[in-house]
């Protein structure tokens, strides 16, 4: 055998054993996430669009395949569409307001002050994600309470001189699940948006000091910019979060008073298991895993998020 013939066999086997590595990679790490995302997304959406083609209902029992549970969507479920508008203000508001504006001025703020006093504060703000969902939601009954007991209303009659104590439960009840779930919202944009800033080079700031630019002057031509990516992050990832999380309004207004804080998941949740209608209730969270699946794509779209998953231009070696 010739000296070429023996090269080209050892380079046939070095490109046959870099094949075999490259699989075995992927078998070990994203095996597991295939393996997970097939038993607990796929099969799920499976099954619900199956039972949402049954009659399935409280006796467990199916007799008929049908489509009935899809004409009630469209034509005789007369509330769905106060939900819908309900979910629209619910995640709008909590996103605008908290989870994105809230979050990025806690993260400037806390960047802009000493160290050891900003890591302090911000972790403050973290106490309430991670406190239980039932803790967290009882302070706010206590605070909101419709009493003279409560924090709001101990606040509004001895230091404004009010003369009865506020529902808000039953007043402002919109509001109050904004709010609540707001707090525990900006905490991840905190947290996103403090790691962005503490990448950008420090030498920005000073030329921009040296420039003579203001504070906000600096936040709007270095700040915002670096933060682009996060801020298309938290905003795709806490709209779908929003969409389908309704843990809090449950434990603070069980959807109530009758419907005016019954967001989409919830109100899917009601169908299937307080009301039994399963069926129905599948046909929903259908609908709601296809509203997850537009907007994740229209945010992917309209914030242009395969620029930063594009590979660099440059390679370092």
């Amino acid at each position: 055998m010739t000296t070429i013939e023996e090269q080209l066999m050892i380079e046939r086997r070095g490109h046959a054993a870099s094949v075999a590595r490259r699989r075995t990679n992927f078998v070990i790490f994203l095996g597991p996430a295939i393996v997970l995302t097939v038993l607990f997304f796929g099969v799920p959406v499976i099954i619900d669009i199956a039972v949402s083609f049954t009659d399935l209902s409280r006796s467990l029992r199916i007799t008929e395949f049908t489509t009935e549970q899809y004409e009630k969507v469209f034509r005789t479920d007369r509330r769905l569409s106060q939900v819908i508008g309900l979910t629209f203000i619910y995640v709008f508001g909590t996103l605008a307001i908290f989870n994105v504006t809230f979050g990025l001025i806690l993260a400037i703020t806390t960047t802009a002050i000493r160290n050891a006093s900003g890591s302090f504060f911000r972790g403050v703000w973290l106490l309430p994600r991670m406190s239980p969902s039932v803790l967290y939601i009882l302070l706010w009954l206590w605070a909101v309470s419709p009493t003279e007991a409560g924090l709001v209303n101990q606040v509004l009659m001895q230091a404004f001189g009010l003369d009865a104590p506020l529902d808000l439960l039953t007043s402002a009840p919109i509001a109050l699940i904004i709010i609540s779930n707001g707090f525990i919202g900006a905490s991840m944009g905190m947290i996103i948006f403090t790691a962005a800033i503490r990448s950008i080079p420090e030498h920005l700031f000073h030329a921009a000091a040296v420039d003579g630019a203001g504070t906000f002057a600096t936040i709007r031509f270095i700040t915002l910019p670096a933060l682009r990516w996060p801020i298309s992050f938290v905003t795709i990832y806490q709209t779908l979060s929003l969409l389908v999380s309704f843990e809090y309004i449950l434990l603070l207004t069980k959807g109530g008073p009758f419907y005016d804080t019954t967001v989409y998941a919830l109100y899917v949740y009601r169908r299937a298991f307080e009301s039994g209608q399963y069926g129905y209730g599948a046909a929903l969270a259908l609908f709601l895993i296809v509203i997850g699946v537009v907007v994740a794509l229209l945010g992917w779209r309209f914030f242009d998020m395969e620029r930063l998953l594009q590979r660099p231009r440059i390679e370092v070696h």
